[in-house]
């Protein structure tokens, strides 16, 4: 069972006031469990459920016919109930469940776009003092949040794999195992934009050295169950060009502007003609829309720009990205992350929190942390010394990486450093803090 997806299940329950979630799709059965029950996806009637209860109980609900196969999944102990296939009893099985864990009355989230209509109508007869309540949306967003941190972990490991001499393609290599290595199905788009190719909003790698003082824009939308999520991280190698603080800070505070008025109710123009005000201070063109919503498809409804107003929802996803392409002075900024709009007050960043998603400077002669797979990458430094070893040649200037506190752009540094954005996500994930 995965104990993390557990506990951010209890708080989404307690947010909705439920008392219990049943995950019924074969993608939020394995989001929960960490494994397949096999033959759900191909056979959809062969039900395999996962019941969280608020105050942490988990059990399953298995057909006869795989039964084996996830009692070997499941750790030792994991309440485990068996539905017999042919006598088309899913339904009594997860009611009887419902009845012992002291439900019969409770609110209960399930996923009724996926449970098929005479199941669901067959549960409520067994449980008519039930209140049964929609939880996909509720539990694609769980999704969406891991997703967000896949891509911000795996951007900053990436940043993490090169250095100045390395190539966009070995970023784009580092990156792509990354997402794949900490759980992304797949992804869509990748962006890699690098030097004078930054100002270029959607190219894909090339074979373009990165040099002293180039900005690289990263941007990847892994997906998960047929969702996306959309992260976008900026780095200068080295010493960054001139005017490139003096533009972020103003991107941060665009930033910092948008998730104070991002919730529920707020007018999609209205948000978007805050950002123009903010970023108008730099006298650079704007973007024509500064966030949009995202889950099954790359771009949805809303659009935070001068499109057709709509009111923000609770339970929407968007993804916000203050960027200037164009900055006059041969490079671009960008800085996507997603956000939930809250139930009041105003929303907060999706990733949690972690070791690699703070802010990293590369640096010379300091201590040489690998990337969360644990292997070196191709351009890392450590790669770099034992390729140079084999070949015989000296390890001179040999770069190695270091956790820093958050700070964007705000010191030179050394020859062939990499310094990662996060001077904004730092701040806001400690003004918004993460449940």
């Amino acid at each position: 069972m995965r104990r993390d997806v557990i506990a951010r299940e209890i708080g989404a329950m307690r947010d909705a006031k439920l008392d219990a979630l049943v995950s019924v799709s074969p993608e939020n059965f394995a989001y929960v469990t960490g494994f397949l029950s096999p033959t759900q996806p191909l056979m959809r009637w062969r039900h395999a459920m996962a019941l969280v209860t608020a105050d942490g109980e988990c059990s399953l609900v298995v057909v006869d016919m795989e039964a084996n196969t996830i009692r070997a999944k499941a750790p030792a102990g994991t309440d485990i109930a068996v539905w017999r296939e042919f006598k088309l009893e899913a339904m009594k099985v997860l009611a009887d469940l419902l009845l012992k864990r002291g439900l019969a009355g409770g609110r209960i989230g399930i996923e009724l776009d996926y449970l098929p209509a005479g199941d669901f109508a067959q549960l409520r007869e067994l449980l008519p003092g039930a209140e049964f309540k929609a939880a996909q949306n509720l539990l694609a967003r769980l999704r969406l949040r891991r997703l967000s941190r896949i891509a911000d972990k795996a951007i900053t490991d990436a940043y993490h794999c090169v250095h100045a001499g390395a190539s966009e393609m070995e970023l784009a290599a580092a990156l792509t195992r990354g997402v794949y290595e900490q759980g992304a199905e797949y992804f869509k788009l990748m962006i890699v934009a690098t030097g004078e190719r930054s100002v270029f909003p959607n190219v894909g790698p090339t074979a373009r050295i990165l040099r002293h003082g180039d900005v690289c824009r990263v941007e990847i939308f892994p997906m998960l169950g047929g969702y996306h999520a959309g992260v976008c991280r900026t780095a200068a190698v080295g010493a960054p060009p001139p005017q490139a603080e003096r533009i972020w800070a103003n991107l941060t505070a665009c930033k910092h502007l948008l998730l104070d008025a991002i919730k529920p109710g707020a007018s999609s123009r209205a948000i978007y003609e805050l950002y123009l005000g903010k970023v108008g201070e730099l006298g650079l063109p704007p973007i024509s829309f500064i966030g949009h919503g995202i889950g099954l498809h790359l771009h949805e409804d809303p659009y935070l720009g001068p499109t057709e107003d709509q009111r923000i929802e609770a339970g929407m996803v968007l993804g916000i990205e203050p960027l200037v392409y164009e900055t006059g002075f041969g490079f671009g900024m960008q800085n996507k992350d997603m956000v939930p709009p809250a139930v009041a007050s105003s929303c907060r960043i999706m990733p949690t929190p972690t070791a690699s998603s703070s802010s990293v400077r590369a640096d010379f002669g300091q201590v040489d942390p690998t990337p969360s797979h644990g292997r070196a990458c191709p351009g890392h430094p450590r790669f770099t010394q034992a390729k140079q070893a084999r070949r015989g040649c000296p390890a001179q200037g040999r770069a190695r990486l270091r956790e820093r506190p958050p700070a964007f752009l705000a010191e030179p540094a050394a020859e062939n450093a990499l310094s990662c954005d996060s001077r904004c996500n730092q701040a806001m994930r400690s003004h918004h803090a993460q449940t």
